[in-house]
């Protein structure tokens, strides 16, 4: 008898992932393949959605050949994907009818310009601000300026996605058009308290109801697969953004939890006991849906964290930008009251400045590059906490740890200033596919493999801890600092903490 495994696929901006994952609740076999991410000369980022499947099938075939070999039995599949990222297909053929619009694409805004005197409305109904970020200018600006997505929409044959929606309808050959509540709340258009398409927002963004695939709950069967011979019959039983799904993957689900995201740009997410009030300074969520429980939660978005690392070694002309810099800010014990900011496309939450820029502060003449570099790494921590306390504020909730995951929290200094800086501790996942895990243990609740979230707590999680070791003169001493840099540089369009 073959052992019980769930085959859950991570597919992200630049690589899909998979993962076979049994029922201890463990991974036993990783695959990986790469997606190119193109720029065109009109300086859009997009993607080819046919290579998107192909990453997909190819980590399906190795997950597959691997469970075979090894006697595993797949029994059901899940999905957890890069948000945002804007899709648009024919609903007969089932082929693109774009590329795919990424996440990190700007070329709507010129559409966020045009609405701008909407944007406390959009933001109040689904909990986001008003930016190119959003899946609903991608596809506001597809329906303005493709004629292959304006036939369709005529013909009324258009289905607009997120990533999650592509692979489900890919997986079911077309039987199952629909999107879970976590990347739905992230395109723009869900409003939240009602949980539904807002047909306001949708009539703003000139897009119809009909082109919106079925909201559906994070843990659910979603369809079965068919067409790939290994999986034919198998539910798809789960599906959520990957930033949600490294949350539940985390392992703790009481309000108050929140963890931390470490990156090219980082994000948080603070689990809250219900939808808190709008506040212009971070976003609202969904942070997952299990049944009749929609847990909601804030996020907060930061656009340079690991991305300024590299931007800093690129400067200082080092060969392998990233580890090199990393390196020579070991060689100091502090950045010696130098403080960077780096605001070099603006900064999110919890400012949303676009027109700020970056600033390196507090020079004297004895400083090296070296205490430049570690200016930049404490930056990160400096840009978490912003957000950390901005949350607490809106929530009311105190925060007593900071769950990380992410490339970069592999610094250990990094997380050790971190927990400084915050004055609480800093727990480090030791498993670096939280995404994919929490996809996977959301299709566990479906099969019915785990009762609660309760079993799912009582699972093993590894984390090494941070404990603070600042006392109060000099944690305070070093964040008064970094506000005062900001000070410096913010714009007045900068939203007032």
């Amino acid at each position: 008898m073959g052992r019980d495994c769930i085959l859950s696929i991570d597919q992200g901006t630049t690589n899909t992932k998979a993962l076979l994952v049994d029922r201890s609740g463990v991974p036993v076999y990783r695959a990986s393949d790469s997606v190119a991410i193109v720029t065109t000369t009109d300086g859009f980022t997009e993607q080819d959605p046919e290579l998107i499947w192909q990453s997909v099938a190819k980590v399906i075939t190795c997950s597959c050949e691997h469970a075979q070999a090894e006697g595993f039995s797949i029994q059901a599949i899940a999905i957890s994907n890069q948000r945002e990222t804007a899709l648009a297909w024919d609903r007969g053929t089932g082929r693109a009818a774009a590329s795919a619009i990424s996440w990190q694409c700007s070329r709507g805004a010129e559409i966020c310009t045009r609405l701008g005197g909407r944007a406390e409305e959009i933001r109040a109904k689904t909990g986001l601000p008003l930016a190119p970020l959003i899946s609903a200018t991608k596809w506001a600006w597809l329906l303005e300026n493709d004629k292959a997505v304006q036939n369709l929409n005529n013909a009324r044959r258009l289905c607009l996605g997120t990533v999650d929606t592509w692979l489900i309808h890919k997986l079911t050959r077309g039987a199952v058009y629909a999107t879970d509540f976590t990347n739905a709340s992230r395109t723009g258009l869900l409003n939240l308290s009602a949980l539904a398409w807002d047909h306001e927002i949708l009539d703003l963004f000139g897009i119809s109801l009909e082109s919106l695939p079925k909201l559906r709950p994070s843990s659910f069967l979603l369809g079965y697969c068919r067409g790939i011979p290994e999986l034919d019959g198998v539910p798809v039983m789960s599906a959520i953004g990957d930033s949600h799904g490294a949350a539940f993957g985390h392992g703790h689900y009481a309000p108050g939890t929140i963890k931390a995201t470490y990156g090219t740009g980082s994000s948080l997410m603070a689990l809250t006991p219900s939808l808190v009030p709008d506040t212009p300074r971070l976003a609202r969520t969904i942070a997952w849906s299990i049944g009749d429980l929609t847990q909601y939660a804030l996020e907060g978005n930061i656009a340079m964290t690991g991305s300024a690392i590299q931007w800093l070694g690129e400067f200082l002309g080092f060969t392998n930008p990233t580890l090199d810099l990393i390196a020579l800010a070991a060689t100091v014990e502090d950045a010696d009251g130098i403080f960077f900011v780096p605001a070099m496309v603006g900064l999110g939450a919890p400012y949303w400045d676009a027109q700020a820029r970056g600033t390196i502060s507090g020079l004297s003449r004895h400083h090296s590059s070296a205490h430049l570099a570690r200016a930049a790494v404490e930056s990160i921590a400096f840009q978490v906490a912003d957000v950390f306390f901005a949350m607490e504020a809106a929530s009311s909730v105190h925060f007593i740890e900071l769950q990380t995951d992410g490339g970069a929290t592999r610094n250990t200094s990094l997380m050790q200033f971190q927990a400084n800086i915050l004055d609480r501790p800093v727990l480090r996942a030791r498993n670096e596919e939280l995404s994919a895990l929490g996809a996977a243990w959301l299709s566990g609740l479906a099969l019915g493999w785990w009762k609660s979230l309760h079993d799912l707590e009582a699972l093993s999680h590894s984390a090494d801890r941070f404990e603070p070791a600042f006392d109060a003169a000099q944690r305070d001493e070093k964040y008064l600092g970094w506000k005062m840099a900001l000070s410096r540089m913010l714009s007045d369009k900068a939203v007032p903490a």
